[in-house]
């Protein structure tokens, strides 16, 4: 995969949970919807992983983590991914 003509190496999980979120542009997933759609439902795990992966995936292909433009956090609800990134 690559962000801007670099590289970018995912691990499997954090490529299954960025494409589970970009199939789906601008819809907002909780991250109990993200574990059980990415990890399934016989997962066993804390859903509190998700925060960490979609931290991970941020620091790798947003240009600023800081203020993401493709993983949106939705205050109270969960992520989305951008419909249209933001340029700023």
């Amino acid at each position: 995969m690559t962000e801007r003509g670099r590289e970018i190496t995912l691990t499997n999980l954090e490529f299954e949970l960025l494409a589970f979120l970009a199939q789906h542009p601008g819809i907002v997933f909780s991250r109990e919807r993200l574990f059980t759609g990415v990890w399934g439902l016989d997962a066993v795990g804390d859903n509190a992983t998700v925060m960490v992966h979609i931290g991970h995936i941020r620091e790798k292909i947003e240009p600023d983590p800081a203020h993401p433009i493709y993983i949106e956090t939705v205050r109270g609800a969960g992520y989305r991914f951008a419909e249209q990134a933001r340029r700023g």
